[in-house]
């Protein structure tokens, strides 16, 4: 088995982190579809690859919530965060081969830091930008992205307007912002190790006192 390795919400400040690992037999099986990096393609493309690659592929996922990810970070880096999280979804499948989305500067490095984790033999290629380059890649890209966007939809809907969830979101700020001044503190799908949850709550509060 080849597989392909990615996450979504790595960098956002509310909501999980989602792994995703895509597994085929062949490269040349995912030929005819047009895949390419999740970003780039509309909301209903992502779905309908989503649903076809749940279809026909091999899937594994791997979520870890706002207080998982600043129960890590207390410990460990965010790229070796990642790491575990991509071994964790390989370990789903157990491919022979791998590529994935490098989250280190040193690619070569990152791919170590994976295989590490691993409890049986998997050659690891890991890549920058390889969600562009290796369509299994990109396939993973779908799978978190559309499974992160599920979960942040839903958060939504506990939370009424949240936006993306990034800090480059004006609507994400001020819903944290807001809720901060309401309640005292940030929501539990807030990422508190952030530095962007932990200013806004310095300066909401000071704001607000």
């Amino acid at each position: 088995m080849i597989c392909g390795v990615d996450e979504a919400g790595k960098g956002s400040v509310l909501g999980p982190m989602v792994v995703a690992a895509v597994g085929c037999r062949a490269t040349e099986d995912l030929a005819a579809l047009p895949i390419r990096d999740s970003k780039v393609l509309r909301p209903k493309q992502r779905e309908a690859l989503y649903q076809i690659l749940f279809r026909d592929f091999s899937i594994a996922i791997v979520t870890i919530d706002a207080a998982g990810i600043d129960d890590a970070r207390s410990r460990m880096t965010m790229n070796t965060c990642v790491a575990e999280l991509h071994a964790e979804a390989l370990t789903g499948l157990r491919p022979e081969y791998a590529y994935v989305d490098a989250c280190d500067v040193n690619a070569e490095r990152y791919g170590r830091t994976v295989a590490a984790h691993l409890d049986f033999p998997c050659e690891i290629v890991a890549e920058h930008r390889a969600d562009a380059r290796h369509k299994i890649v990109g396939a993973a890209s779908i799978v978190a992205k559309v499974t992160r966007d599920r979960a942040i939809q839903e958060l939504s809907e506990q939370y009424g307007k949240i936006g993306s969830g990034y800090p480059s979101d004006p609507t994400t700020i001020e819903f944290l912002r807001g809720y901060i001044r309401e309640y005292g503190d940030p929501p539990p799908c807030a990422r508190r190790s952030w530095k962007t949850v932990t200013n806004l709550y310095q300066t909401t509060m000071r704001d607000f006192s």
